[in-house]
């Protein structure tokens, strides 16, 4: 399961379809294993894991790089736990390919249209909501 970028298909568009498949795996824990497939896609090279990168706020370490290629978004990360990795992977490939200016005001509705907010500890939305900050802060900063 990939998100592809489309220069037709909008993130909100994306996003639904993203659910829209996610929400086929009937078994919540099932669905949340599903995410672990967009690590490879996300990964950060180690040559770009710099300590400016980490994103305060994650219990786990994250390390969340952005730029902008051609007028699109494009970010990668890391992060030291597995889970967490598959879930902030999916959010940087959520939100790669986008005009920066679709990358700062769509917020991500995957968490509680698929059920995580049930299956997810307060603690790892927290961070969650950390990575999306430091995606929107960086998408504003390129509008």
């Amino acid at each position: 399961m990939t998100i592809q970028p489309s220069h037709r298909m909008s993130l909100a568009a994306r996003q639904t379809e993203l659910i829209e498949d996610l929400n086929l795996i009937e078994n919540a824990h099932e669905r949340l294993a599903a995410l672990t497939s967009y690590v490879a896609k996300a990964r950060l090279p180690g040559e770009l894991k710099d300590d400016t990168l980490i994103v305060p706020g994650c219990v786990s370490r994250v390390w969340v790089h952005g730029e902008l290629r051609d007028g699109l978004t494009r970010f990668r990360c890391e992060a030291d736990s597995p889970m967490v990795a598959g879930l902030v992977a999916v959010l940087c490939d959520l939100y790669s390919g986008v005009p920066p200016e679709e990358a700062a005001v769509v917020e991500p509705e995957l968490w509680s249209r698929c059920g995580f907010t049930r299956t997810l500890s307060p603690t790892r939305l927290n961070g969650l909501a950390a990575v999306r900050a430091r995606i929107r802060t960086l998408a504003e900063h390129w509008r």
